[in-house]
């Protein structure tokens, strides 16, 4: 299925789901209160069948800019792709979780709230799972300060080497 077919779909089952895309953009944009519906009708609709959340990505554009989430999505039988994009506020934003719709959502999306403090609203375990659950703050937000010590050890800002 193209992606105007995938579109085009969705919107005969739940219409204005998405936001207008860029033309040529290969994304579409859900409203936050919109996605949980939007995710069941992409996982459950037999000529949709996304049956396989292959990332979930945060992404941060700037201290002014609302924080944002890329879900990449793949049909495993019908061999199709879609990724779809959520807005979210930077002070307290928040996303419907879809860890019991995709299961690898689970660390997924722990991931991003970790490194980026997008909380995911009804994730059965919330909770930090790259970093201490004493640190402070997000380490992917642009506007983001690296602590100069960690329980009194330094903590290294000069990455050069490391690549």
């Amino acid at each position: 299925m193209e992606f105007t077919e995938i579109i085009a779909r969705v919107d005969q089952l739940a219409p204005g789901a998405f936001a207008p895309a860029e033309e040529g953009a290969g994304h579409v944009w859900v409203q936050p209160e919109q996605w949980l519906k939007v995710a069941q009708l992409l996982r459950e609709d037999p000529e949709l069948h996304f049956d396989s959340l292959m990332c979930l990505s945060g992404h941060d554009r700037g201290p002014e800019q609302p924080l944002w989430v890329a879900y990449n999505l793949h049909s495993m039988d019908i061999l199709h792709k879609l990724e779809v994009r959520i807005e979210a506020l930077r002070e307290g934003g928040s996303i419907f979780s879809v860890a019991n719709i995709w299961r690898t959502a689970d660390w997924h999306e722990r991931e991003v709230y970790d490194l980026f403090g997008i909380n995911f609203e009804g994730h059965p375990d919330m909770r930090r799972i790259l970093l201490p659950v004493d640190w402070e703050g997000h380490p992917l937000l642009k506007d983001y300060t690296a602590p100069d010590y960690y329980r009194g050890i330094p903590v290294l800002k000069d990455k050069r080497g490391w690549e």
